[in-house]
Order: C-alpha cells, then sequence, then structure tokens
C-alpha cells in the first residue's frame, strides 16, 4: 500500500506530465538508456490557413491513353475537419501502345479503330473533410499527416475520335466535347512545416457521353482518374 501511494505522489509531483497541446512529453525516467517521446494532439493546423498546391500528375484510367496532368489547388480550412477548395488542372495524352497495335494491319491487312477519349483538363471546387491525422516515426524522424476527403463537382473538356471510329478510319476529325459532373478526391497532406506540405491525391471526375457505339444517343458513365503529388505553401 505504502509503494501505491509514493508512485501516485511521484506521478502528481511531476510537472513535465502536465503540459499544452504543442508539448512534448519526456518519459525518459522509465528507462536510463532509452528516451520515450509521447505525441499529444497536433503540431501542424490547417484551421484558418490557405494552402496553395502545384503538382504533376498521371492519369491512371483510359485503355489506349497514356496522359499526365498539371494541376494547381488552393484550400481554405475553416477549422480542422472541414474545408473548401477549388482544382484546375490541364491534361496532355496521346494513344498508347495498345491503340497503335490495333491500328497496325494483321495478316489479313485489316486494322481495328480503337476509340478513345483524351482528357484536355477539368476544374471544379470541392468540400473537403479532413477528421483523421497521424504521426509516424520513421527512421528517428516524426513525420506529420493529414488525410483529407473531399466532393464536388466540376467540368471536363475532352477530345475524342467518334467520326474515325463510326467511320471505321475513314473520316479521321476529331471531336472536342464537355462535360459536367460529380467529382471526388483523397489525399494524404503531409507537413514540413507550417509553411511549406507535400501532398499525394488521388482525384476522379465522372462525367456523362455519348456511348461509343454507331447511330446512338445513348450516354453513358465514363471516368477519369490521376494520381498527383503536388509541393505546397500555406498562408
Amino acid at each position: 500500500m505504502k509503494k501505491i501511494i509514493l508512485i501516485l505522489c511521484f506521478i502528481t509531483l511531476q510537472k513535465d506530465l502536465w503540459s499544452s497541446e504543442s508539448n512534448t512529453y519526456n518519459f525518459g525516467w522509465l528507462d536510463p538508456d532509452k528516451a520515450v517521446h509521447v505525441l499529444q494532439n497536433r503540431k501542424y493546423v490547417k484551421s484558418q490557413h490557405l494552402l496553395f498546391h502545384l503538382g504533376y500528375g498521371m492519369t491512371t484510367s483510359g485503355a489506349f491513353v497514356d496522359a499526365n496532368a498539371f494541376q494547381g489547388r488552393a484550400s481554405y480550412f475553416f477549422n480542422e475537419n472541414w474545408g473548401a477548395e477549388f482544382l484546375y488542372s490541364k491534361n496532355n495524352g496521346e494513344e498508347n501502345v495498345a491503340a497503335k497495335s490495333l491500328r497496325s494491319p494483321g495478316p489479313s491487312k485489316a486494322s481495328t479503330v480503337p476509340f478513345r477519349r483524351i482528357v484536355d483538363g477539368y476544374y471544379g471546387g470541392f468540400i473537403l473533410w479532413s477528421p483523421f491525422y497521424a504521426k509516424i516515426n520513421t527512421f528517428n524522424s516524426v513525420v506529420y499527416l493529414d488525410w483529407i476527403l473531399g466532393a464536388g463537382y466540376g467540368k471536363l473538356d475532352e477530345t475524342n475520335n467518334r467520326q474515325e471510329f463510326e467511320t471505321n478510319g475513314i473520316n479521321s476529325v476529331f471531336t472536342k466535347e464537355s462535360h459536367s459532373g460529380p467529382m471526388w478526391t483523397t489525399g494524404l497532406l503531409f507537413f514540413v512545416s507550417q509553411r511549406f506540405t507535400i501532398r499525394l491525391d488521388l482525384t476522379a471526375v465522372h462525367y456523362k457521353a455519348k456511348e461509343a457505339k454507331t447511330d446512338t444517343t445513348t450516354q453513358i458513365w465514363y471516368s477519369n482518374f490521376d494520381a498527383s503529388l503536388s509541393l505546397g505553401v500555406s498562408f
């Protein structure tokens, strides 16, 4: 019983155990040979901050297209959990090896015209939700990150070869179309410091467009997925 009382008194009198949100607790007294640190609450905050990110990405959708994206994001967080964001993406793409293989004449001297949509770019807005954050100890350094989820709406511009597809290569005029639809994004925000961040995102745009069939007006859902890495600054 005396030992329990002594331990309780020791804990109560340790002023280092009671600290503010930004402090680091040192429990080195638990083992003189080891430095044990416990991190409490957030070190870096997003609330009432404006963040700008510029990045590069690759399109992960599209069977016949290889494409990349240059993205700019402007985000503002009302508090640590909720924010708003505007995204602009400039995309570049071209037919990949799979499409060129279909176009190459086979032994029968026949070839196939692949139908593809090449996204030229898109923009839109999101409502952001960021309820999760983590601190990872790696190589004796602590990495701070937030997980961000977003849902919104945007506009997408694309170029397709519908006329070439419908005429089996006779008419090679390309068609430019614009579509609107829902968007979503999910990403990890890594804090280098309170001022500078690194962000890893997956962004999707869903839109309805004319189906790839001759003499049809039916519209179906298409999707564009971009994975990107960007550098940011906070104000």
